[in-house]
Parts: C-alpha cells; structure tokens; sequence
C-alpha cells in the first residue's frame, strides 16, 4: 500500500526547538580561531542565532511538500519517498539515494531536472521518473527494530521499487551511503537495478591493493582517515551512548553535522558559505531534529560492521551491470587508481570534475545532472534500445 505524505511541524515544535537553541550556554565553550578542532564555534554560533531569528522551516516544509510525497511499508519499515513522474514516453526509472548527514533536501534541486530536462533547456528523451527516499531510519522514514546496514537496505529498497511500485528495472544513483547501497544493489539485485552511477567509492575489493600504484593509495587514505575516524568509529561501535546528548541538543546536532558539510566540501577561502546558504544548511539539520533520528540514521554505520565493513565478500564477482563514476576533486577521500575501480565495476563511463566535493547534488547540481544523463544515453546506444536496457 502506498498512502500521500505531507510534513506538517507544528508551531509549538518550532518554538521547542528555537528555545533550546536560545539557552545554549555558549560562554562554556572554548574559542577556535579556525575549525582544525572541530565545528567552528564563531560560525555555529552566528547560524544559530539566524537559525532563531529569520530561518522559515514552513517555507521549506512547503517546498518539499511541493513534491509527491509518499510513505509505503517494506518489511515492516515506513519508507518515505518523493515520485516525480517523468516527462515523454519512456522515463527510466531513477532510485537516488542520500547517506549521513544528508537527507532528501539533498536532492531537491535535482529532482525536477532529472525528471523535466525539456523544461531546463534539456532533451525530454533524457527524463527520468525519479524516486528519493528517505533511507530507514533517517528523516520521515520509519526505522527498522535493530541498527541493518547498506546490504539490508539494498535488499529493502529494492523490493520497495520492484514490488511496492512496480518498477521490475531501474537505475540507481548515490553518494556516501547511496553509493554503498548502489554497489549492493548491482551485486545483488542485478536482474532489477540494470546500471548504477556513484561519486563516492565506499566499498573495497576482498583481495585489496595489487600494483605499487594502488598499495601507495591504500596507505595514503589509511593515514588520511585517522583524524576522519572519530566519528565514524563511535557512530558504529555506541551509537546510543551518543544519541542521549544529540537528541536533546538543537545545537549539538548542527556542530556534528556542519563539521562534516565544512571538512568534505569544495569551499572558497575556507567560506562554508561559498557552497551553502544558511538555509540549505538548516533544512538539512532540522530533518534530523524535527524527527528525532539522530540515533537511528547513525545505525547504519553499526549495521555495516556486523555485515562485514567495507570489504565485499571473499568470493566476490565483478559487478556486471554498467557502471558511471563520477570523482569530484574535494571529495572526503581520494579515489584509488581506475585499475583497483575497474576490478570491482563494469565501468561504461568515468568522469573526473574539475570542482566539488563530497555533496555532489547540493555543490554541483548541473554536472551530477548531466552526468548521469550521459551514462543513460550511452547505454541505451549500446543496447541499441529503451527495451532492451529495462
């Protein structure tokens, strides 16, 4: 079944919220000059203070109420989703999938020319049907009993689009847990998920590094995560423990997740707002704050320790479906070399940006568009038909 969905937060929430905010004991907290210890505290104090003062959570609830809001249960789980509907005759099915801390306000400047491309000096053939969910335990969505991770996931979200709306073969796209979540779904549910486009390579080959190329990458990214790892260790080793001080801390929550769109994004001078405005930024949070998912959405990092980590199984097989990489400069770790990639995707198109980071829907809209309408393009000339591709 599958029931329309609109967010209404009530005043009395906002002002909740607001007024935890307004108490925050800032003086007990320590200068940074810069953000090398953390969230900076000048620039987390100042988006607080517009936070009370001029941000419009109604007016961005209204925005993403714009959209086909939905919720339908996989598995005993409430998934919420957005279904924009594509132009022409034949739009192929897009699965787009957000990670931590991210959320479907990732998407919400995608959407419309992913589905419309005529209507933003596009090619209607190029039109997708786009479905954006929230991932289980983040955002509207429900959560699952216990913390699954990225493999568990695939399997839910692909029953969700094969089952529960019908479309028996799509495309997925994602980065950070998207395109974890991307890569199961081509290693496990090939005959549905019929090509993956990624900008972020979370998932590591069984057999690791081969050439003195790729051995001198793994141990540059090793020694690169160690001042990465804090969060992401405790996040899948005491997620609760964290979750007592977050869930009632406004201000706890935006240091946590700033900290990250700051340190894996393609910034000038240093400006977080060279890339996002305060109001991106707060949309953002506020999902998190407005329902109470601090703890569940950091489950997935629990759930991906208990299915293995980052390495695919032992007897790992070459993901066969076509596959489109697309490396953004700034993103939080260097790409290893196409050789190691090449040993895991089939890989029909590689693309390296000349700029952008981590959040590749949010900082560079236009060229995650069009790159994955390019990957679309050249499959279905190979396959020589929209059949024969789905």
């Amino acid at each position: 079944m599958i029931k329309e969905f609109k967010i209404n937060v009530s005043d009395d929430q906002i002002s909740n919220i607001k007024s935890k905010i307004k108490c925050y004991p800032w003086s007990s907290v320590e200068d940074n000059s810069d953000w090398s210890l953390g969230t900076n505290k000048k620039y987390l104090k100042e988006l607080c203070e517009y936070w009370i003062s001029d941000f419009d959570w109604k007016k961005n609830e209204k925005l993403i109420n714009s959209f086909s809001n939905f919720k339908t249960n996989v598995d005993g789980i409430d998934i919420h989703f957005i279904e924009e509907k594509g132009s022409g005759k034949h739009p192929k099915p897009l699965l787009i999938m957000h990670g931590w801390p991210g959320s479907i306000v990732e998407f919400l400047e995608i959407i419309k020319p992913l589905a419309h491309p005529e209507e933003f000096g596009g090619n209607e053939e190029d039109a997708f049907t786009v479905i954006a969910p929230s991932l289980p335990g983040f955002g509207f969505s429900g959560a699952p009993n216990k913390p699954i991770g990225p493999r568990k996931i695939a399997e839910i979200l692909n029953k969700m689009m094969t089952e529960n709306l019908n479309y028996k073969h799509y495309v997925a796209q994602g980065g950070d847990w998207g395109a974890t979540i991307a890569n199961w779904l081509g290693y496990d549910h090939f005959n549905n998920c019929k090509a993956i486009h990624i900008n972020c390579l979370t998932m590591r080959h069984p057999e690791g590094p081969q050439t003195q190329e790729e051995k001198e990458w793994q141990k540059k990214f090793d020694n690169d995560q160690i001042i990465q790892d804090g969060y992401r260790t405790q996040q899948a080793t005491k997620p609760q423990t964290l979750s007592y001080a977050m869930l009632d801390s406004p201000v706890g929550i935006a240091a946590w997740i700033i900290e990250k769109m700051h340190g894996w994004s393609d910034l000038k001078n240093n400006n977080i707002e060279s890339v996002y405005s305060k109001d991106v930024l707060l949309t953002n949070i506020m999902v998190y704050v407005l329902t109470n998912t601090f703890n569940t959405a950091s489950w997935i990092y629990f759930g991906r320790r208990e299915e293995g980590g980052r390495y695919f199984p032992k007897d790992f097989k070459k993901i066969v479906i076509p596959t489109g990489i697309a490396i953004f400069p700034n993103e939080m770790s260097e790409w290893p070399p196409r050789s190691y990639v090449e040993r895991i995707f089939n890989i029909k198109q590689w693309t390296e940006m000349e700029d952008g980071g981590h959040f590749a829907a949010l900082e560079k809209p236009n060229l995650l568009v069009e790159d994955l309408r390019k990957l679309t393009r050249e499959i279905l000339i190979e396959n020589d038909s929209y059949t024969k591709f789905l």
